[in-house]
């Protein structure tokens, strides 16, 4: 693929400045709680660098309390600083394959607010009570100082759940209990949230920056637990800032249009996927409520058929309406929950930052809460520069995955053929998502005038292509073995034919 690109950078003024204020947050560190005792653990990537979040855990009583740590990014970017204003104009980390452009100076992102093993750190901590349940019983919010025992990766934690691998002795205790929590978390939010099976795709590169092989990073348990654990620290905060009235940023989600939801309904059916039953004028609740259930359904037939996953679940997001930054709470119906708010990764999202400052003013640590008119404009801002990062990172997964497939062709052949999946379905032709022997992240597009016999066009519901005399149907989800046609690897893009033709 030729060298990965490089990050733009800071400038030295803020490189300087963010050294800086490490510095100066460090001889401002009295007064916190000292939690370096308990026994603490991160979970990320293998191949992070920043750690944001960090969890304890001990048995008390019949339940648990539980700690989620995050680096206390406001303690080293103070408000209307170059570096504030500079990490509000990026809004987000952009992540591309091989390259990371970050929201923060590395001297505050990968050292003096990363969660490193063995470190003492910075942090804002939440404490929450939890019942045998998993129900939350009480929370509070405190600024600590930590130091985590152990950094785990997703691999390594799914290694020790399935006992291929032992847990770290310091936190093999704590780890046990918040695998516990995060298990009945899932059991307490099993029927109101959606169940969307994604995966990202990970690249490898070679020491020239080539692309050399790649996979598909699917949820695993270990995902889930930590997953489970911020969503509830998240949904704690956001009650809190409820509560206190104190301006802020919420994640929101509003609730699908009924009109979508029917549809989404009557394509699943088209595509045998069993599906919850319709009453007549939906509200938008309770086309929320079926949204839910008809993406477990799709999930689980998915797993039954062994194929079709990521179609269905392509067809469920695409009846939702997409989730956004707000100053006004109106809840979050992907997860079910009334109250949400992003807490609990600032060093890569500005708006955990400004909901940092906001929780910290209404304890009284210091820090001032945006205003309410500043807390929209952030919202709108960072709203879409979520949306021109997610493009970003889409259009970069694209163009590597295409210079793979490329470099795969020259390994074996040109006639070289693949076993896919339908991802989705246009009057033109058909996405197929593909693996081969470099990776399992290949998508091409096959013209509905390259499938053989005759005539195929787009059905009614829009699941699938149609031969005109015959009836054969080609749908979303179905298996398809196909070739490569031709490869634009700089624009991204692949055409694929049918195997053999």
């Amino acid at each position: 693929m030729g060298e990965r690109l490089e990050g733009r950078g800071f400038g030295a003024a803020l490189e300087l400045e963010a050294g800086a204020a490490a510095r100066a947050a460090a001889r401002r560190e009295g007064g916190r709680s000292d939690l370096t005792a308990l026994p603490t653990f991160t979970v990320d990537p293998a191949t992070a660098r920043d750690f944001d979040d960090a969890i304890s855990a001990r048995r008390e009583g019949d339940g648990v309390r539980l700690w989620v740590h995050i680096a206390d990014v406001a303690a080293h970017v103070r408000p209307g600083s170059p570096l504030d204003l500079e990490a509000r104009r990026r809004a987000n980390s952009t992540y591309a394959p091989g390259v990371v452009e970050p929201m923060l100076p590395h001297a505050l992102s990968t050292d003096a607010c990363s969660l490193t093993p063995g470190e003492e750190r910075l942090a804002v901590s939440a404490e929450i009570e939890l019942g045998p349940a998993g129900e939350p019983r009480s929370a509070s919010f405190q600024r600590s100082r930590i130091r985590s025992d152990a950094r785990l990766d997703y691999d390594h934690l799914d290694a020790i759940f399935a006992g291929r691998a032992k847990a770290p002795a310091p936190v093999a205790e704590s780890l046990a209990l918040a695998r516990g929590v995060a298990a009945a978390l899932g059991e307490r939010r099993g029927v109101t949230s959606l169940d969307v099976d994604s995966a990202e795709p990970e690249f490898r590169f070679d020491a020239a920056g080539n692309v050399t092989g790649a996979h598909s990073v699917r949820q695993t348990e270990s995902h889930r637990l930590i997953e489970r654990l911020m969503i509830l620290a998240n949904e704690q905060v956001a009650q809190l800032l409820g509560r206190k009235r104190v301006p802020a940023l919420y994640r929101v989600h509003p609730q699908p249009d009924p009109g979508r939801v029917e549809r989404l309904i009557a394509q699943l059916h088209a595509l045998g996927v069993p599906t919850p039953p319709l009453r007549e004028g939906l509200s938008p609740r309770q086309a929320g409520e079926v949204a839910a259930e008809a993406s477990r359904l799709a999930s689980r037939e998915a797993r039954r058929r062994g194929h079709g996953r990521e179609a269905y679940t392509s067809l469920v997001l695409r009846s939702l309406k997409p989730a956004s930054y707000s100053e006004r709470n109106s809840g979050h119906a992907g997860l079910g929950s009334p109250a949400y708010c992003h807490f609990t990764s600032p060093i890569r999202r500005y708006p955990d930052l400004v909901v940092h400052r906001a929780l910290l003013a209404a304890l009284g640590e210091g820090e001032e809460a945006p205003r309410r008119a500043e807390a929209r404009e952030v919202a709108a801002h960072c709203s879409e520069r979520e949306r021109s990062s997610t493009r970003i990172e889409h259009e970069a997964d694209d163009l590597c995955a295409a210079y793979l497939l490329e470099r795969e062709l020259g390994d074996r052949g040109l006639d070289a053929k693949f076993e896919g999946e339908v991802s989705g379905v246009i009057r033109a032709g058909a996405f197929v998502s593909f693996g081969g022997e470099l990776g399992d992240v290949y998508e091409g597009f096959l013209p509905a005038r390259r499938l053989p016999g005759e005539y195929f066009e787009l059905d009614q519901s829009e699941t699938a292509l149609v031969g005109r005399r015959s009836g054969s149907r080609l749908r979303l989800g179905d298996p398809i073995a196909i070739g490569v046609g031709g490869i634009e690897a700089a624009r991204g893009r692949v055409d694929l034919e049918p195997a053999g033709g």
